[in-house]
């Protein structure tokens, strides 16, 4: 059956997702792959990284051995991490550049594994060697891993284009909005209907995914009315959605992302915020932001467990 002339634009916004990415798209889902390399920044040449000798000396013998630096990333948040390149499992993003660059400038080959984002923070230690996968510092996970700051990122909301539902962060009540399963919009957002329901009306209706990607498309879709996301994952997915989205309100809750290692490994934490710092003050940090257009979220200094968002 033929859609209505007034599902067309937003079912041809979806196609248009899809037809961008290089794995499967169906509507059973409403999944969608980040968009290719050709639709893409190309990111930054790591081969220019050289091994830095006396840093290479500190990587624990267990790491020194394996030669492999392992990484657990969520590859569905660009344009942090997201699979792209010519057979669309290639992993990219500036999440994918940081970790290549920590591991050439160790003298370690680097892999990034993709996983779901709620696995990477437990398998820290006995499964990667690092998460990097745009997690915000908060007090619950400072308590389980060892962080080191590289960004800063708020939230910022999305809706179709126009705001055809009128939709206004005030008053979410009763609408469908989607949001990242074990994100830092996840609670928000779950708060958010509890002063809905504490107020007598009706809670919000929380589609929570595993993927971000499956967000975005279900809004371009219309299925969902509202979505929250990391700012720069919000300013990607509008630039990458034919001009079928645009952002709702501010920018709000800056805080600082990090770079988790397990709990029992602080010595390699140690070494990851000399190896970060050491890519800030070389220019090499700044440059791997900028071939991703997000320079505005790069932070002057890497800390070792700096202080949590609240």
């Amino acid at each position: 059956m033929a859609p209505s002339l007034a599902l067309a634009p937003k079912i041809a916004a979806a196609t248009a997702i899809c037809a961008l990415a290089l794995t499967g798209c169906t509507t059973a889902s409403q999944s969608a792959a980040a968009p290719d390399s050709a639709s893409s920044s190309a990111g930054f040449d790591i081969s220019a990284i050289k091994k830095d000798e006396a840093l290479a000396k500190q990587v624990p013998e267990a790491l020194k051995s394996k030669g492999t630096l392992t990484v657990g990333s969520d590859t569905s948040y660009a344009p942090a991490e997201f699979l792209g390149g010519s057979d669309g499992q290639t992993p990219q993003g500036y999440d994918v550049d940081i970790a290549k660059a920590i591991g050439a400038t160790l003298g370690l080959e680097t892999k990034v594994e993709t996983s779901e984002f709620t696995g990477i923070l437990p398998a820290l230690g006995p499964k990667y060697d690092l998460g990097i996968s745009s997690f915000t510092i908060t007090p619950e996970r400072a308590k389980t891993v060892n962080f080191v700051s590289y960004f800063s990122a708020g939230t910022q909301w999305a809706v179709q284009k126009g705001n055809p539902e009128k939709i206004s962060l005030d008053d979410l009540c009763g609408k469908k909005i989607g949001v990242q399963t074990g994100t830092v919009q996840d609670p928000d957002v779950a708060q958010r209907s509890k002063d809905c329901v504490a107020a007598g009306k009706d809670p919000v209706e929380i589609i929570s995914l595993k993927s971000q990607t499956d967000v975005t498309t279900r809004l371009v879709s219309g299925s969902i009315s509202a979505m929250a996301a990391d700012s720069p994952v919000t300013g990607y997915a509008i630039s990458q959605t034919g001009d079928s989205l645009e952002t709702l309100g501010e920018v709000y809750d800056g805080a600082e992302q990090g770079i988790a290692i397990a709990k029992k490994d602080k010595e390699l934490a140690e070494l990851v915020g000399q190896v970060v710092n050491k890519l800030i003050e070389d220019g090499t940090y700044m440059q791997i932001m900028e071939s991703w257009n997000n320079s505005a979220g790069a932070i002057e200094q890497a800390e070792v467990n700096p202080e949590p968002a609240q």
